[in-house]
């Protein structure tokens, strides 16, 4: 590219063979560092079949949690029925979920060995499911119900954060999962209430308030 007196520059404006190879090149290698990745993000993606599903919604500045009843199947879920006795806004209507178990106390527990789906849900801003141990983590966008699953491994208890700032009270958005075996879990779980009985309460609490 420099001067030399009696040489004439050369004007080339494509090369349609190096072109070609450059793009053949390239797209291999794109397709090399781009398979293991999309091999990995399919597992990820892909919910084993027998993998048993729960909920997790988070809400400034709290997680609760909600589990299958006997049917084996959560109902269905909107923001329109959340009130003071409907904090997850569960369905009235929909007998699939008046059997459904809930958690508000931030406290998850979970058996060792089998696959679990959870579904993520927000009620007000964005969020993030993130525990430590598991080395996967999920957004929790309002109006959208996104999910991941994971099989624990190891019995113990591991805590469980919010990884995207969602306010003042960020900091303090922790809960509690314990990995435990599958007769400690379904202890734990015949002593949950259910949302019937739930409403139940909360019904015979509000008839007792207006008598006194």
């Amino acid at each position: 590219f420099r001067h030399v007196p009696g040489r004439r520059a050369a004007y080339e404006p494509e090369n349609q063979k190096l072109e070609a190879w450059l793009g053949i090149v390239t797209t291999i290698a794109v397709i090399i560092l781009l398979a293991p990745g999309l091999l990995v993000w399919g597992q990820f993606i892909t919910v084993p079949k027998d993998a048993m599903v729960i909920e997790a919604v988070g809400v400034q500045w709290s997680w609760s949690f909600r589990l299958p009843g006997a049917d084996n199947q959560l109902g269905s879920s909107d923001v329109r029925y959340i009130d003071t006795t409907n904090s997850m806004g569960l369905s009235p209507a929909d007998p699939k979920g008046q059997d459904d178990l809930l958690i508000a106390s931030s406290e998850l527990h979970l058996p060792i060995g089998k696959p679990v789906k959870v579904l993520l849900r927000s009620i007000d801003v964005l969020h993030d499911f993130y525990v430590p141990e598991i080395r996967a983590k999920m957004d929790l966008v309002p109006g959208v119900v996104t999910y991941f699953w994971f099989t624990p491994t190891k019995i113990g208890e591991y805590e469980i954060l919010c990884a995207a700032y969602c306010g003042t009270g960020h900091p303090q958005m922790r809960g509690k999962m314990v990995i435990e075996s599958e007769a400690d879990f379904e202890t734990w779980r015949t002593a949950q209430q259910t949302f019937e009985q739930s409403r139940k309460s909360d019904a015979s609490r509000d008839k007792r308030a207006s008598a006194q």
